[in-house]
């Protein structure tokens, strides 16, 4: 009996694995977004994850945005899909060397810009979409901006992390 119940319990912390076994996680830090109502760029964002693999320097990460169709920079809103999405390796620890990704912010899922205003009254923001590229990979990404203390987006600011989870199928990983 006991032998059953360790089996199921494996079963049930295995099956979730294999959920996330087909995609791949990113983890970007740094770098500045810059923009306003013509929408966002992300430049100087370096990859400090990529899978397993655990790095200060493994590669980058940038985007262009589509213009806000709604809201704006200041208060939040929507964003057009299309824009660009690139992640690149550089070949170290075992990251591929060159573009592992490239694709746009689709417009199966509306790229998001949220205000958040905390309890101490200081403001930051988030940035959310689904991204794909032309050969079928799907996937998608937050940004975590710093704070912007009590005032509002003014043009550019610093990021402090983000996350990308990309389908493991057509992934040009090893």
């Amino acid at each position: 009996m006991v032998k059953k119940i360790l089996l199921l319990a494996v079963l049930a912390l295995a099956l979730p694995m294999a959920a996330f076994a087909s995609s791949v996680g990113f983890t970007n830090a740094g770098g500045t977004l810059s923009g306003g109502s013509s929408g966002f760029t992300l430049t100087g964002s370096t990859l400090i994850k990529v899978g397993g693999i655990v790095g200060s320097n493994l590669g980058s990460l940038s985007f262009t945005t589509g213009a806000f169709t709604s809201g704006n920079a200041q208060q939040g809103g929507i964003l057009a899909p299309g824009g660009t999405f690139t992640i690149t390796g550089n070949g170290t620890n075992g990251v591929p060397n060159g573009v592992i990704f490239s694709g746009t912010f689709s417009s199966s899922n509306p790229v998001q810009w949220n205000l958040v205003t905390l309890a101490d009254g200081t403001h930051s923001y988030t940035l959310t979409g689904a991204i794909n590229s032309a050969s079928g990979q799907v996937g998608a990404t937050v940004q975590l901006t710093v704070s912007t203390g009590k005032g509002y987006f003014n043009g550019k600011v610093g990021v402090e992390s983000g996350d990308t989870s990309l389908s493991r199928r057509k992934l040009s990983l090893s």
